[in-house]
């Protein structure tokens, strides 16, 4: 890190809308340049060096040099797709910032002052899954192998597994449960909100709007009506490999100042195909899972996908699962991309192999539900205590 804790700091802020006015102390909130080496070349030649915010509660500077030996719990904050950490710790209309609500939870006396990280992991492709790819670069080294012993070293943090923990919504949700079942000896407990699930469910049903914004991409533009050779025209699509439309589209959504919602929705099963998928040897370093031309599923590519789906992880990590201290999980009752289900299937193969966890539903959809954090923190925190 360049400059350490003294690159820059400041204080939360202690305010929001008018409306709301804080009553109780805003903690700090320090925000770091990290010199990432693991990212460092990466393959979407994505920026290697990235802003960390880091809050620290009230507490952490209170009781004067005795007090300031007190160590503290870690919560990191894996925001979901299109996101950064630092939007977290942005202003935000009629609510509470990620700090705001971790401040009033802590005057609450709902959970205890703890220590909140938020990483920057954005990419090219608008995010990625928190896991480790070679179309888009080793993020989950990233977070357990740089942003933690970091953080443990620079901050007062109880440096343990028994008292750290991630928590996240959508992609950020799905980060938190995989990472859950791989990185036992990193964290001890994590919160699942929304989290990609049933992929069956989740992507397949996307996939032909994805592949109608592609089409605009084709080869050759195609004129209608027009006698089509579907044999020639899918020459290698059968295999999942790019025919050119794929990197097209790419290099024209990175030169447009704003992206349309099928454009983004596109983006984002590119994303998810080089993070579930990745081949150095194939166009653009990853294989889609449908012939571009045809629209049929490759069931090769697929079977990588669903290897992928923690519905389907649960045995293969049932162990891990069984050490972490706590697992929460939620969702909306009416998610729009149907992740209900898929958090219904986890929950049962969860409970299948007597892994303990919570579950919960609510009314609500996949949009603007950060208000569930008054319920995701104060569990991990009582996890994760000193």
């Amino acid at each position: 890190f360049k400059g350490a804790i003294g690159a820059l700091s400041f204080r939360a802020l202690g305010w929001r809308m008018a409306l709301k006015r804080s009553a109780w102390k805003p903690g700090t909130l320090v925000l770091l340049e990290h010199d990432s080496k693991i990212l460092r070349n990466n393959p979407l030649r994505d920026p290697h060096v990235r802003k960390l915010a880091v809050w620290l509660p009230p507490q952490y500077d209170e009781g004067g040099a005795r007090g300031r030996g007190r160590r503290f719990p870690v919560l990191y904050d894996l925001v979901g797709f299109t996101g950064s950490g630092l939007s977290h710790v942005a202003w935000k209309n009629f609510s509470e910032n990620v700090p705001e609500r971790v401040a009033r939870l802590i005057h609450e006396r709902r959970m205890g002052p703890t220590i909140m990280v938020f990483p920057d992991c954005f990419t090219a492709l608008g995010g990625n899954q928190y896991v480790n790819s070679s179309a888009i670069g080793n993020y989950a080294d990233y977070l357990t192998k740089e942003i933690v012993p970091f953080v443990d070293r620079e901050f007062r943090t109880l440096a343990s597994r028994d008292h750290r923990g991630c928590f996240g919504k959508s992609s950020g949700g799905y980060g938190a449960i995989i990472h859950g079942m791989r990185y036992p000896s990193t964290w001890g407990a994590i919160a699942d909100h929304s989290g990609d699930a049933y992929f069956d469910s989740v992507y397949w049903h996307d996939w032909p709007n994805t592949l109608n914004e592609l089409a605009k991409y084709r080869p050759r533009p195609q004129r209608l009506p027009a006698k089509v050779d579907v044999r020639r025209a899918e020459k290698g699509c059968e295999r999942g490999a790019d025919d050119g439309r794929v990197r097209r589209f790419l290099e024209a959504v990175w030169a447009k100042p704003k992206l349309s919602m099928a454009e983004g929705h596109t983006i984002m099963n590119l994303c998810m195909a080089a993070t579930y998928d990745p081949d150095p040897r194939a166009p653009n370093g990853f294989r889609l899972p449908f012939n571009l031309e045809t629209g049929e599923v490759i069931p090769e590519r697929w079977k990588r996908w669903r290897a992928n789906d923690p519905v389907n992880l649960v045995a293969k990590y049932r162990a891990n699962l069984r050490s972490l201290h706590g697992i929460y999980i939620d969702c909306g009752a009416r998610d729009q991309y149907h992740i209900h289900y898929g958090s219904r299937i986890l929950s049962k193969r969860l409970a299948l192999a007597r892994i303990a966890h919570t579950y919960e539903e609510f009314d609500d959809t996949h949009s603007d539900v950060d208000y569930r954090m008054d319920v995701s923190l104060p569990f991990l925190y009582r996890a994760l205590k000193p």
